[in-house]
């Protein structure tokens, strides 16, 4: 991609979704994502109404008169994006593509991270990590993030959700949130293990992306259908009752399967259908962590 149509794109993405990030989740994603504890700021006079634990007894019997200690929230967090970009994410068949969607998620959720204070960090990752963005926080971080998501070309197609999982895991020591972003093609029977491992020391929030052409094969006959990830074509009879069962009773079982897991894992997760606005399911997301 040319360097003017880069930057042009950049400006663009960065245009609307730090907007959304300001407006519309500031205050939800910082009641969503907790800091790490309460901090000593500062003692004071005692006012009328304050809690009584609070009083510092050594200062208060120091200057013989009530002082209480004042506590802010630790809120700076280090922030994760595992990001898919397996072949399966240049699928679309409605205005985006989940290659668009899954850029602008990123975009929201980093300028949401940079305008708490909160450090911001990429997984890029296929069937293996293709690239390691470590913790930082600015504007021009945040700029280089999105210019890789828009511009990043994966060495691999496939899928291999459990490594990167297991990545997170090694490369980042303390506790961290991480939002995973994908399509969950990846069937590895290992995933369930490596989540509820990687969820004891970090906090995962999972971001399913979707498209609706990819619930159900449409009947138009024969036609002939490629694996994004295998490069691999084959030819199905669409027009067939069966098959276009057996198409629909998979997705479901898939989508039954993911649900099981994340919550017996405890992971926070949201379904993002790419001809939707994800502006409604990251609120409900954000809304239902803060009542935790």
């Amino acid at each position: 991609m040319e360097t003017s149509d880069l930057l042009k794109k950049v400006r663009k993405i960065e245009i609307k979704t730090r907007g959304l990030s300001r407006n519309i989740f500031a205050g939800e994603y910082h009641s969503a994502f907790k800091g790490r504890g309460m901090a000593f700021s500062e003692v004071r006079e005692y006012q009328f109404g304050d809690d009584i634990r609070s009083i510092d007894w050594n200062v208060t019997a120091r200057f013989n008169t009530p002082f209480i200690k004042v506590f802010e929230e630790e809120r700076e967090l280090t922030v994760m994006l595992l990001i898919d970009v397996s072949g399966s994410r240049e699928f679309g068949s409605f205005e985006k593509m989940k290659k668009n969607v899954i850029t602008e998620l990123s975009a929201v959720l980093s300028f949401s991270a940079i305008q708490n204070n909160d450090k911001i960090g990429v997984i890029f990752f296929s069937n293996i990590i293709e690239k390691f963005i470590p913790p930082k926080k600015g504007k021009s971080h945040i700029l280089r993030i999105i210019r890789e998501l828009i511009d990043f070309k994966p060495q691999e197609t496939g899928t291999d959700i459990t490594g990167a999982i297991r990545y997170l895991t090694n490369a980042i020591k303390k506790r961290c949130t991480a939002f995973l972003i994908s399509d969950f093609m990846d069937e590895n029977k290992e995933l369930e293990m490596a989540l509820s491992i990687a969820n004891n020391k970090h906090d995962i929030v999972a971001l399913k992306i979707y498209d609706e052409r990819e619930t159900t094969l449409p009947s138009i006959g024969m036609i002939k259908l490629k694996d994004a990830e295998t490069a691999k074509y084959v030819w199905v009879d669409s027009s067939s009752r069966k098959t276009r069962k057996i198409y629909s009773d998979w997705w479901i079982k898939h989508s039954g399967e993911l649900d099981r897991m994340f919550k017996k894992c405890g992971v926070d997760y949201a379904t993002i259908n790419t001809s939707e606005d994800y502006v409604k399911s990251l609120m409900n997301l954000f809304k239902k962590r803060a009542l935790k």
